[in-house]
């Protein structure tokens, strides 16, 4: 695959580390960081693997469809741990990682039966 054809999924990734970047800055200015812990260390996971998977997409790596899944995987569970709290900027990190796993999904799918 070509870059304009990861794009979305590129797209996806760099929206999803800039939510969860936010999100982590956010939930340190919280009153109750024990309650948020978790929830602070999926953003950071979440954000570093979208990180990751844009440049592996970008130099189209042999190993994508791998970290795709794992990127997905990774923004599925901050998502659900972001869920568990009600700040705005959790609300907006939960979007993102639910549309950054979509996209990751459909691209390591659609990778495998170009491979």
């Amino acid at each position: 695959m070509t870059r304009i054809q990861y794009q979305e999924c590129i797209d996806a990734c760099i929206k999803c580390m800039n939510a969860c970047n936010y999100s982590y800055v956010s939930s340190l200015k919280e009153y109750d960081l024990a309650a948020l812990r978790e929830s602070i260390r999926l953003d950071r996971e979440c954000a570093d693997i979208c990180s990751f998977a844009v440049q592996a997409m970008t130099r189209q790596s042999p190993f994508v469809v791998e970290i795709l899944r794992l990127c997905a995987e990774i923004c599925e569970r901050c998502a659900d741990e972001s869920s568990r709290h009600m700040q705005t900027h959790c609300q907006e990190c939960i979007d993102a990682c639910r549309s950054a796993a979509l996209a990751c999904r459909l691209i390591s799918g659609a990778v495998e039966v170009y491979a």
